[in-house]
């Protein structure tokens, strides 16, 4: 591939940062994706530059967990990444993920174009007539500021700890569901969970 043919390529993909609790859970859930090229892991949305996990987790620093996605929309739109987003998480409930609580959970999606922004404003208020919750969705609509990439062993965590705990108990389970709805867009079919 010559230079220039590599700098279209580039081009032509996209980045969405995404914040639903625990970015262990949204992490494997876009790397099995068609069109997804790169899932990492780190933190957006707060004011202390190079925040650690340790900070993050005081809920002092401002940031969301997030995973920072690296897409070829012409596989994958940032609207279905969204679908599927709002599908492994509970939009609902303000700065909390089942047992994980803080700000540093939030629900989130920081925008990084015009276009995204209005393409999750407008998901939101066709998830939001479709009442597929009890309680109204909250997730926040922010402009994209900057992301740190959280420490090495928070980086394909489930992967790489599948028998941990926390992944046998919260990431399998969701994990499962996901795979399950959406089995046309994984890249390889679903292993057993």
């Amino acid at each position: 591939m010559n230079e220039v043919s590599i700098e279209a390529n580039a081009a032509s993909r996209e980045l969405a940062t995404l914040g639903g609790g625990c970015f262990w859970c949204l992490e494997p859930v876009f790397s099995e994706l068609k069109g997804v090229e790169k899932v990492t892991v780190g933190y957006a949305g707060g004011w202390v530059p190079q925040p650690s996990y340790a900070q993050v987790c005081t809920g002092t620093t401002g940031h969301a967990e997030v995973v920072h996605v690296v897409f070829d929309p012409r596989v994958i739109s940032f609207r279905d990444l969204l679908l599927v987003f709002f599908s492994v998480h509970d939009p609902t409930t303000l700065n909390r993920q089942g047992a994980d609580v803080g700000t540093q959970y939030r629900s989130v999606i920081f925008y990084h174009s015009q276009a995204q922004q209005e393409c999750a404003r407008r998901v939101i208020e066709e998830l939001e007539a479709m009442h597929l919750w009890p309680g109204r969705i909250v997730t926040e609509i922010a402009p994209f500021a900057g992301f740190y990439e959280a420490e090495g062993y928070h980086q394909q965590y489930f992967k790489k700890n599948p028998d941990q705990a926390y992944c046998r108990v919260v990431i399998q389970p969701k994990l499962g569901k996901f795979r399950a709805q959406f089995a046309e867009r994984l890249k390889k079919p679903a292993e057993d969970v």
